[in-house]
């Protein structure tokens, strides 16, 4: 099936355009989990527990690679058995791995991360080395995979590059997503939605609206919601009319919940993805967007 149409079903089933990052940081887990296990482990179970506790919520989850290559071997081991857990739960997995490259080894990147070695649906791309390095993640839609490519990110100084202006007066992130436009047109599914999307930070509201009118059938990963200062308001301009076109993350927010709200830490985690769910609602119902 059509990546965008795969993600857009599972949304409907929850009716929740939301993602949960799995992020785990090794001092915030609980210490029930990290006694007598080291990281890679205690992040497994954590992650697990946390899987459990929003699977009947959230459509999808991101783990991010780099806080699991950190610790080697048994920590790349334990990101692909959380890939392989959220997926047996029926969830779509999300890879946040940024990959960036040329050639045959932007080709061994797709291969790895959107073949059998790590088993994802869909990764996060950096496309600055333009469509050379895009075409082998490109190639791998019509395996009914799917990308988001780094366009206008959350941190602060996104700017720095991505607000540029060049020659005819066009951002660089306006000129970014006019190829993401352009690479997504093969890939478009049943739904009206294509297979390559857009990471578009939650936290530049005015430039997301700017952004959606370039990327029309274009399905927006949307960080910046939650810990980093974004809130459910911030976000509507990343969803088009029908209340389709983006997925909004959270990751401290939810995973970490417990330390705010005290008790387990799943459940506390089930509760703050909820609460999300509800908030995003609201938003949306208010704007018009809520499409079910």
């Amino acid at each position: 099936m059509n990546f965008a149409d795969t993600l857009i079903k599972a949304i409907d089933k929850k009716q929740n355009p939301s993602i949960v990052g799995l992020d785990p940081r090794i001092e915030s887990i609980p210490d029930a989990i990290k006694e007598g296990k080291n990281p890679a482990e205690a992040f497994l179970e954590f992650n697990k527990g946390i899987i459990n506790a929003v699977k009947d919520t959230v459509p999808a989850v991101k783990p991010q690679i780099a806080f699991y290559e950190q610790y080697g071997v048994e920590g790349i081991k334990t990101f692909i058995e959380t890939v392989q857990y959220a997926k047996s739960k029926g969830m779509v997995v999300v890879g946040d791995v940024k990959r960036n490259d040329i050639g045959s080894t932007a080709k061994a990147y797709a291969n790895a991360h959107l073949g059998e070695a790590f088993g994802l649906d869909a990764v996060t791309v950096n496309a600055y080395l333009g469509t050379d390095g895009v075409q082998p993640f490109l190639d791998k839609t019509t395996e009914g995979k799917g990308m988001f490519i780094l366009v206008k990110t959350s941190n602060p100084s996104s700017g720095e590059l991505q607000d540029q202006l060049l020659d005819d007066g066009r951002s660089v992130y306006q000129a970014m997503a006019e190829l993401v436009n352009g690479w997504g047109q093969n890939s478009i599914g049943e739904k009206g939605y294509n297979s390559v999307g857009a990471v578009v930070g939650a936290t530049y509201p005015k430039e997301a609206e700017r952004l959606r009118e370039i990327m029309p059938k274009t399905i927006f990963l949307v960080p910046g919601y939650g810990a980093q200062g974004g809130g459910a308001d911030d976000v509507l301009p990343c969803f088009n009319a029908d209340g389709y076109g983006a997925i909004v993350n959270s990751s401290r927010g939810v995973i970490f919940a417990y330390q705010k709200q005290g008790g387990e830490f799943d459940e506390a985690a089930g509760k703050a993805a909820q609460a999300m769910k509800d908030d995003l609602k609201t938003s949306l119902r208010k704007a018009g967007k809520w499409p079910w």
